[in-house]
């Protein structure tokens, strides 16, 4: 704050006194008879404390801060203080009162009408304001400012760093009197310059291949069913379903753009669920080439024609797939008494140990027991035969097998009959159709 104080001088005469009086802040000159303005600043002790600076006006004095620009204090009387003041309110003026100034007080000159107008310090470059300040003209004077974006400090104009004031929502460029807003990337600078807005980069042109989700300041990209993103989080490359799993399909899986389907070999029918196979029975459906002579076997995933059964020497047959050696035939004693015939399939790749056939004697005898035993075609040792009863038998495999293949084991009952010293044997020529598949 400036704290201002002055007083008008007024000469006052009163009859029938030669002395001439003064009002507060001049000063009677004897020699002269004027009141002549006193110097408060020389004449009062410490007129102006701390840190204000004492500057003499007219009639009084002034005190500013150090820090204030060069001042010029505009004074309500223009003219020059060595002319006595107008006098007081009904006093009598010595000095005749057509008498007009010759000279202005400082901050004022005469104009072209001989009175005494303000001088415009800035505009004739007359004042003292330092170069990095703006000259502002008063009456009488003229007062040192900053242009905006700047602070006054000790005399100087310095740059006012705006960013430290969080002018801006998100980035702040400061540069000499002003400064810069400018926003992430995924935002746009709204039109008061200062706050951000999210740009939503999926309304204009799709940045995803597939599709796009708008997030706060950024996006995302997301793949359809069936496919994967790359590694730039943008492109969608087609997922390879059947690499992940070897059960997706219960034969071959084929993979397609974004999805994938299953097939079955030839023999089989896609059942509904997409994805399991189901054997096509040709014979049912008469849909072989065996001849009226052969029989239709079906086998998973194909079928076999099986030609009639024919007996062998010494060997007649009884029926269609049995034949018998007569006892009274000498050439029947060490030959099984009787060869039975019999075919079924398996899949490939059965797991194991499974039951597969069972095998029993039809009549039994008193004093008679029964072995069981496989006479030939498990040269592998793929099979055994276990007993589960005294006229029965499993047909045990004990290691896969894997196919297509056809397997002729030779399954042989022995009879025993220590009663009557009897020892005879029965086959059954069991034929096995070993499929390709495992279904």
């Amino acid at each position: 704050r400036i704290l201002t104080a002055f007083t008008l001088a007024v000469c006052l005469s009163s009859p029938g006194k030669a002395q001439q009086q003064c009002t507060n802040g001049f000063d009677l000159d004897r020699a002269s008879g004027q009141c002549i303005d006193i110097d408060e600043c020389r004449t009062i002790p410490e007129a102006c404390r701390g840190d204000m600076v004492c500057v003499n006006q007219n009639g009084g004095y002034l005190c500013v801060p150090r820090t204030n620009p060069v001042y010029r204090s505009p004074y309500l009387n223009p003219y020059s203080n060595i002319y006595p003041p107008p006098p007081a309110p009904g006093s009598v003026s010595n000095y005749p009162t057509a008498t007009r100034p010759l000279m202005c007080r400082f901050g004022f000159q005469l104009d072209e009408n001989n009175q005494c107008a303000d001088v415009d310090e800035c505009a004739s470059d007359s004042h003292q304001c330092n170069p990095t300040q703006i000259c502002i003209n008063t009456e009488g004077g003229y007062t040192c400012s900053c242009t905006e974006g700047y602070w006054l400090l000790e005399g100087q104009c310095l740059d006012i760093d705006e960013c430290r004031y969080g002018y801006c929502q998100q980035l702040c460029a400061n540069v000499p009197g002003s400064y810069s807003c400018t926003c992430n990337p995924g935002f746009t600078l709204n039109d008061d310059g200062r706050s951000c807005q999210d740009v939503n980069e999926c309304t204009n042109e799709n940045p995803c291949t597939q599709t796009c989700v708008n997030t706060y300041g950024s996006f995302l990209c997301r793949c359809e069913p069936g496919y994967e993103l790359e590694a730039d989080g943008v492109n969608c490359s087609d997922m390879d379903e059947c690499s992940f799993s070897e059960f997706l399909c219960q034969h071959e899986c084929v993979n397609s753009p974004g999805s994938y389907y299953c097939i079955c070999p030839s023999g089989y029918n896609l059942l509904d669920d997409s994805r399991s196979c189901q054997d096509i029975n040709e014979c049912e459906n008469r849909n072989f080439t065996c001849t009226a002579q052969q029989t239709c076997f079906n086998i998973p995933g194909d079928y076999k024609c099986l030609d009639p059964v024919r007996c062998m020497e010494p060997y007649i047959q009884i029926n269609e797939n049995r034949c018998m050696c007569p006892a009274e035939n000498p050439g029947c004693r060490d030959q099984p008494f009787t060869i039975l015939y019999r075919v079924m399939d398996m899949v490939s790749g059965r797991s194991v140990p499974s039951d597969i056939f069972q095998m029993q004697a039809t009549t039994r005898y008193p004093g008679a027991y029964y072995i069981f035993q496989i006479k030939s075609g498990n040269e592998g040792r793929e099979f055994y035969m276990r007993q589960t009863g005294p006229i029965s038998a499993t047909l045990v495999m004990t290691r896969p097998v894997k196919g297509p293949r056809t397997v002729e084991l030779d399954l042989e009952m022995i009879t025993v009959n220590t009663v009557i010293n009897f020892r005879g044997s029965s086959v059954i020529r069991l034929r096995i159709f070993v499929s390709q598949y495992s279904f």
